[in-house]
């Protein structure tokens, strides 16, 4: 509740990366219980790897909700420097670029994280106990959301840099997670 109290505060930060973040931490629980919860469907071994990886990228996804904020947080610090110089300047600017550049980081990771995450929900949706089948399902579309969530922050902060690799990268990223469709 404190979390979404943040969320929905007049604050610049929490917002959307972090929204994102916790998105895809939630994926990879519900993975990480449905391979639990499989063992008799899975091998006792493919289910504790994939509960293991399951619980990893969580982690990892979890500590991003903070992240993001921070890296924000330098754009906005960025762009009140600029704004309170009174000549501007290049330096000034390619702050502001650079501070976007790291900004972008945190939602590319999330959508690097949701790969995976997919991958594993529509294995567990076609090979896992049947009647968690909704919840790899579940999992499968919320790392979809998660990942495209970040790919519009990626796209925003890196916008004045259309030849940064990190734009090609999402849309392949995208586009494996959206082959992973659980039918």
């Amino acid at each position: 509740a404190d979390f979404l109290d943040a969320l929905a505060a007049g604050a610049p930060a929490p917002a959307g990366g972090s929204a994102a973040a916790l998105t895809l931490a939630q994926a990879a629980a519900l993975c990480a219980k449905a391979a639990r919860l499989s063992e008799r469907q899975l091998t006792a071994a493919r289910a504790t790897a994939m509960t293991n990886e399951s619980e990893h990228i969580r982690a990892q996804a979890a500590s991003l909700i903070d992240s993001d904020p921070l890296a924000y947080g330098a754009v906005i610090e960025a762009l009140r420097r600029r704004a309170d110089a009174s000549d501007g300047g290049a330096d000034l600017d390619a702050g502001v670029a650079a501070a976007l550049s790291a900004a972008a980081d945190v939602p590319m990771r999330l959508i690097e994280l949701a790969e995976p995450v997919a991958a594993m929900a529509a294995m567990l949706a076609a090979d896992g106990k049947p009647a968690l089948r909704g919840d790899a399902q579940a999992a499968w579309l919320l790392a979809q959301a998660a990942a495209r969530a970040a790919a519009c922050l990626v796209r925003i902060n890196l916008a004045g840099v259309p030849g940064d690799p990190r734009h090609a990268r999402l849309g392949a990223l995208l586009a494996s997670i959206d082959e992973r469709l659980c039918g």
